[in-house]
């Protein structure tokens, strides 16, 4: 127990400076969601718990770290990669593998995702960039006529 609570007290100061630091910083945190996740979630369920905590810690750290516009994708790379990777790991490693699968996956899901939503950002113009640009062409027309 004294071991679970110094590493959720860790796991929190490292994902504070995580936030503070901007882009790239969903994988530590979907890593370190998923590591304590899996943690807690092994003590209170089993390997089912783990993966499950997993998912939730991963989701959650992936979406506290990432910046502001790619939160939803870094969450959910962050959960997926976790659970998966708790699942892995607790097949070829048992508790512990489990663990290091589950911060490995939800640092390379908070990763993959958050990289996902930046190139999103960058290529979408949504296709209005020029939609207002000859608006007022004919209205300046002046009719020359004589009577």
């Amino acid at each position: 127990m004294r071991l679970t609570l110094s590493t959720l007290a860790l796991g929190i100061l490292i994902t504070q400076g995580a936030m503070a630091a901007g882009d790239g910083t969903a994988a530590v945190g979907g890593g370190l969601g998923g590591a304590l996740g899996n943690v807690l979630g092994q003590q209170i369920g089993g390997s089912t718990g783990a993966a499950i905590g997993a998912g939730v810690g991963g989701a959650a750290g992936g979406a506290i770290a990432a910046p502001k516009g790619n939160k939803n994708e870094a969450a959910i790379g962050g959960g997926l990669g976790a659970a998966g990777g708790s699942v892995i790991g607790n097949q070829l490693g048992g508790s512990t593998g489990s663990t290091i699968g589950a911060g490995l996956g939800g640092a390379a899901g908070g990763a993959v995702g958050n990289n996902l939503a930046d190139d999103d950002d960058h290529h979408s113009s949504g296709g209005n960039s020029h939609k207002h640009k000859n608006k007022n062409k004919n209205k300046n027309k002046h009719k020359n006529k004589h009577d």
